[in-house]
């Protein structure tokens, strides 16, 4: 008999500690519900990051477009039918400028000057100096357009076309650009290559034997 009621003790105890078990996940069953209300809350994210980056994408088409309207609607018959006009040349590249009264803006083949130079300040500098030098930098509108060259080439070039430019509106002007020699055009380019050499005058590696 005392066999009988240890096995029948064994078993129930067993079963106790089964059952215990068992209660265990419904007890994380009824914690899993909540999970599906933070989704809810992360999806109406996405559509507003694509509204933004699409109208971010849309802002400089339209801001080009009013540009090319602003230019032509200030430069009637084009760049060649103004009064006030110079053309500046750096290395190959070519500027033709154009200066009109207005606030100081600096438009570039119909885009403003900060985003055509990729916002370079060295090359913004160029660009300024003339109309700095004259105390003319929110007197004068200027309209450029350029090509050849890279960027650091047109803008040297913008710059004395600038200077030249402002020689036409006063000839008292010319002392002044004179003394920070921006009237001067700047002859150097790059030296051709030569035959037998790696380039205009790095030679190859000399072995004696």
């Amino acid at each position: 008999m005392a066999i009988s009621l240890s096995a029948i003790t064994s078993s129930l105890s067993s079963l106790s500690f089964s059952s215990q078990i068992s209660q265990k996940p419904l007890l994380s069953v009824s914690v899993l519900p909540p999970k599906p209300l933070s989704l809810k809350f992360a999806s109406p994210k996405f559509p507003a990051l694509i509204v933004a980056s699409s109208a971010a994408v849309a802002e400089p088409g339209v801001e080009t477009a009013d540009l090319v309207k602003l230019v032509k609607s200030r430069l009637p018959g084009g760049f060649a039918a103004q009064n006030i006009i110079g053309t500046g040349r750096r290395k190959s590249a070519i500027a033709r400028v154009v200066l009109q009264e207005g606030s100081g803006k600096i438009i570039i083949n119909y885009r403003d000057a900060t985003e055509y130079l990729q916002g370079n300040p060295l090359w913004l500098q160029y660009v300024k100096t003339p109309l700095l030098t004259l105390g003319y930098e929110s007197s004068y509108d200027v309209f450029v357009k350029a090509h050849g060259g890279g960027l650091s080439g047109q803008a040297q070039a913008i710059s004395l076309g600038i200077a030249r430019a402002l020689l036409k509106v006063s000839d008292s002007h010319r002392l002044p650009l004179k003394q920070e020699g921006l009237l001067t055009r700047d002859s150097r380019v790059v030296e051709r290559k030569k035959a037998g050499l790696r380039k205009a005058r790095k030679r190859p590696q000399f072995s004696k034997r």
